[in-house]
């Protein structure tokens, strides 16, 4: 399933979950939302992890939908940096 137009609600994959066991909830992510940098204007995206203490983080909206560097990465299966698990209900 390959989805780059994310969701609020939508549960997303960081590509380092191929290195955990999968029975686990590493790198699973929620998608909180779009945000916008008050003093840049640069896009965010809003996201919560899905294991640990939770919390939210941003990280630039173009860095969040970029590829893997499969140059860094070379054992690395998946395209993008998360790429979606679970659409949101509508």
């Amino acid at each position: 399933m390959e989805e780059r137009d994310f969701r609020v609600g939508d549960i997303v994959r960081h590509f380092k979950r191929e290195t955990v066991d999968e029975t686990t909830d590493m790198y699973l992510y929620m998608i909180v939302g779009v945000a916008t940098h008050s003093e840049t204007g640069e896009q965010m995206m809003v996201y919560s992890p899905l294991y640990g203490e939770g919390g939210l983080f941003v990280r630039p909206l173009d860095l969040f939908l970029s590829e893997v560097d499969h140059e860094k990465y070379p054992a690395i299966h998946q395209k993008y940096r998360f790429e979606l698990v679970e659409r949101a209900e509508p």
